[in-house]
């Protein structure tokens, strides 16, 4: 407290301006894409084909014509056997001719051409495919009138038909909305296209004859986004802190993310002003740095922030001295001076003047501030005893700030924080507590009816910035559709109301036809701006994409279904936005549901089922219509951290809701990350997919969510590969990350020597902590493979945070639910019989159909999964199918009660 005292004294006296916080999100780029699109008739082996490769090209754009067609196969890779069992050949363009495009005065990004490349494939006759398709990279370049881009690598892949395999399966997506098909969208003349503020600014500065700064070669959208600012910038690294030690000038460290509104607006107003950019490149070094790519280096500089400032958010602007100390730091700075604010030209010319004036005293608080970020490094603490009063105090804390009025927790802005409802969910399992529940369950109503729910295309928005829960942020994080489709998951087994179950889908939903890569794996978010016109992609709005006119929707709807839509949804002829003091939704409507079906029915004299069947089918025509318009930037970089917590959400709806799909993307994700991210020997591990490229180490929470999401795939699925993987990492992890002295798991390796401390992070805000997932994987593996090592760490762990969890619960739900784990006696749940048999089915629903936290799922499958387990856990061996059926077996410490192949007993055993 006292270095927060001296501190922040220090920094308002010595620059002797303010900074406010702005932490909202916003839009992103990403480099330009060439997209594509195979073709291909079937394929056996043995034979001939011709496949094409599909190229949506921005106009303006075109394959490049001086490269020879054989250049092309660069780096061409054949997997199907050990040996090379297929060729290409007769490399050719449509009609034999290069395409090239006019260069059109129009913007770049928005009309696009397709062409197709054709090639032979030969199969040789004695191919045998070990997998489903042939992987190859082509190499093409994209250029325009003016320069060519750098060639980009284009992952193909090729179905070739097996005897007896079976066809693609069904997506989801045609579950939920069935008649909601993109390529609808291509029908209309409006132009659609995914909008890419990289491209639009690369092609601007091709115009305008801008040149690239370094940032052009990285792969962060957010780092190319600011790849043709007029400012110097370095990516975080030597050859940036060599130049400040050489030039003896400062750094400055902007800290953001590729969907973060106000990292947009401080770009626009601050980093492509040419007069500023001129003085950041004379007086500081600039470094940009991606958040989501490297949380290692925000977490340091955020709480060195949070200590000068009392706050914290994005983007953060940061000054340090050559060693990368930090002196001042602030969030948004305007170019000018307004309301009491520095402007970014006063707060640079200041800084310099101290600089080469006063050194001394950016001395004294560098060195104060890291004094202070050791201390929180290294914090004092005594563990204090951990029991259910804990889980008392947790539950009395959120009590005390729940709205009673609006539901959730706190004031605006309203966070949905799935963290607390992971806790309170199971403090009321525990006690029975009936407000734990209700506080929840209408927490997770109110949201699932708000603006802050998508209505038309499912998922969920950041945050809302009233209390009422209307007017989202409307970014979408992949971070937020998973841990919040979980919720309403665990809340449909607690009530088995389809209203939950219904609200998990249409997450899941949005993930899969949005937020996933082609071959597996999430992406990361999606921006809250984007263009209200198409023919002014520049211009970027708000909630553009997602907001309407009543004008607008009477266009598309008829009378009846205009009249029912927009009662369900508040639709009002001047805007239905009350909490908007920028104006920014003036004669626009946020969609929330104001009304039930019933309620409707009665309002409109006609049955529910005609209500529901007229929104079914207005809601069709809104999404198409939707689909037209500019899409928001989407950040399709790949973490692992968030992948995890992905898997995890879809193993656990095939759990719940049984559709197969979901699992077949949870493992289709896992082996992703597995095999482009992952060494499954070592359990080495990186971070960052994006591109082609795998970049940065990996972090804790990396690990720790992986392992939850193997832990979570091997109940799903009895694949005991699954388990064993999920071992492998976690023996990783602690080699790694814990810290055998304190207790407790540091964030990062410390191999990194550029970054400042080694923290062990301990609120759990919108994502849970590294520490509060490895906590509870450590007890779930101790129990199914009876590891007491685990065990005995899993709890020094929590000693080590004890004092963070008595004295302030809210801010560690997650570590309070690791605790209410670990306080419990787990049900060890043993199946035993084929997994996949019917009546092994039977028994699954029974057990997935109940709300049961702490609990694992063994299986006893009488083969290789049986003799891993069994050289774990000796028990296992003596267990099997009674009778010649699926037997279920319920243990406590591996003291099982009688087995049962009967689900109704099953459920007896379950319940007490």
């Amino acid at each position: 407290m006292k270095y927060f005292r001296i501190i922040t004294l220090v920094v308002i006296v010595f620059f002797s301006f303010h900074h406010a916080l702005y932490a909202q999100p916003v839009a992103s780029a990403s480099k330009l894409k060439i997209s594509t699109k195979l073709s291909v008739d079937k394929v056996t082996a043995g034979s001939t084909f011709k496949a094409a490769v599909q190229i949506t090209i921005a106009d303006g754009w075109h394959v490049n014509s001086n490269t020879p067609a054989s250049d092309y196969l660069i780096g061409t890779k054949f997997e199907l056997d050990q040996k090379e069992d297929c060729t290409f050949s007769n490399l050719t363009y449509p009609q034999g001719k290069n395409i090239k495009f006019a260069f059109s005065e129009e913007p770049l990004s928005v009309y696009e051409k397709e062409i197709k490349i054709f090639f032979t494939v030969k199969l040789s006759e004695t191919a045998k495919p070990r997998r489903d398709s042939i992987k190859a990279t082509l190499t093409i370049q994209a250029c325009n009138d003016q320069v060519c881009l750098a060639p980009s690598e284009i992952e193909v892949k090729i179905p070739v038909t097996v005897v007896g395999a079976k066809g693609k399966s069904k997506s989801i997506n045609d579950n939920i909305f069935p008649s909601y098909k993109p390529s609808d969208s291509k029908k209309n003349n409006t132009p659609h296209f995914r909008d890419n503020s990289y491209q639009l600014k690369m092609t601007e500065s091709l115009r305008t004859h801008k040149k690239p700064n370094r940032l052009i070669n990285e792969k962060s959208p957010y780092l190319l986004q600011h790849a043709y600012n007029p400012v110097d910038w370095y990516p975080w690294g030597n050859e940036a802190f060599n130049k400040a030690k050489r030039e003896d000038k400062p750094i400055f460290l902007s800290i953001g993310y590729s969907t973060c509104y106000w990292c947009h607006v401080m770009e626009r107003e601050v980093f492509e002003n040419e007069s500023l950019a001129a003085l950041m490149n004379k007086y500081v070094v600039s470094i940009k740095v991606d958040r989501e790519e490297r949380p290692d280096i925000d977490r340091v500089y955020m709480t060195a922030l949070q200590a000068m400032s009392g706050s914290g958010g994005w983007p953060m602007s940061m000054f340090l001295d050559t060693n990368r100390k930090p002196f001042f730091g602030a969030t948004y700075i305007p170019p000018v001076s307004q309301h009491g604010q520095a402007g970014f030209k006063e707060v640079l010319e200041r800084i310099n003047e101290v600089w080469m004036n006063d050194r001394p005293q950016i001395d004294q608080v560098t060195e104060r501030m890291n004094d202070y970020l050791h201390q929180v490094a290294h914090p004092e603490t005594a563990p204090i005893h951990l029991g259910p009063e804990i889980l008392d105090g947790g539950f009395d804390s959120f009590l005390k700030i729940y709205d009673t009025k609006n539901a959730g927790f706190g004031g605006a802005p309203k966070f949905p924080r799935p963290t607390v409802f992971n806790f309170l969910l199971r403090y009321y399992k525990r006690t029975g507590n009936q407000r734990s529940l209700e506080m929840t369950l209408e927490t997770l109503q109110r949201m699932a009816r708000s603006g802050m729910c998508d209505h038309i295309g499912g998922g969920f928005h950041r945050y809302a910035t009233d209390e009422r829960w209307h007017v989202p942020h409307f970014e979408k994080m992949l971070y937020d559709q998973a841990q919040l489709a979980i919720s309403y998951l665990e809340a449909f087994q607690l009530t088995h109301d389809a209203f939950y179950s219904d609200a998990a889908r249409n997450v899941l939903a949005y993930v899969e036809r949005v937020l996933s890569h082609p071959d597996g794996g999430f992406y990361s978010a999606e921006d809250a701006e984007s263009a209200p016109d198409a023919h002014n992609p520049t211009k970027k709005e708000e909630g553009a994409f997602y907001v309407w006119t009543k004008n607008e929707l009477s266009r598309i709807l008829s009378e009846k279904e205009c009249l029912i839509f927009c009662r369900y949804y508040d639709v009002q002829n001047d805007g239905n936005v009350l909490a908007d003091p920028q104006g920014a939704f003036k004669g626009k409507n946020i969609l929330h549901k104001v009304h039930s079906v019933e309620e409707l029915a009665k309002q409109c004299n006609a049955s529910s089922e005609e209500i529901e069947h007229t929104l079914k089918h207005a809601t069709e025509k809104i999404f198409k219509a939707r689909e037209n318009r500019p899409r928001p930037h989407l950040d399709d970089k790949i973490l692992v951290s968030w992948n995890g917590m992905m898997i995890s959400a879809c193993a656990r709806a095939y759990q719940v809701l049984g559709d197969k799909q979901y699992l077949q993307i949870a493992e289709r994700a896992a082996n992703f990350i597995l095999d482009k991210l992952a060494d499954r020997n070592s359990g080495q591990l990186l971070r960052r997919y994006r591109d082609g490229e795998a970049r940065f180490e990996a972090h804790l929470e990396d690990y720790a969510f992986l392992i939850q999401a193997l832990i979570d795939l091997y109940e799903a699925s009895s694949d005991i590969e699954h388990l064993k993987t999920a071992l492998t990492f976690t023996e990783r992890q602690n080699q790694l990350f814990y810290d055998q002295e304190q207790g407790g798991f540091f964030d990062i390796s410390g191999n990194d020597k550029t970054i400042l401390i080694r923290t062990k992070e301990w609120y759990d805000g919108a994502e849970p902590t590294g520490n509060s997932i490895a906590i509870l994987n450590l007890l779930r593996l101790s129990h199914m493979t009876n590891n007491q090592a685990y065990a005995e760490m899993a709890t020094e762990t929590l000693g080590f945070f004890s004092e963070r969890l008595s004295n302030m619960p809210n801010a560690t739900p997650q570590f309070l639910t690791a605790l209410d784990f670990s306080l419990s006696k787990p049900k060890q749940i043993v199946i035993a019989g084929n997994p996949n048999g019917p009546l092994t089915k039977q028994l699954l629903e029974e057990i997935h159909s109940r709300f049961i936290p702490n609990k694992i799922i063994l299986f006893a499958d009488e083969s290789e999964g049986q003799k891993v387990l069994a050289s774990l856990v000796p028990f296992l061996e003596s267990i099997h199918p009674i009778g010649g059926k699926p037997t279920a077996y319920i243990c406590e410490n591996y003291a099982c009660q009688l087995p049962t192949s009967d689900s109704a007993t099953l459920g007896r055993l379950l319940s007490r």
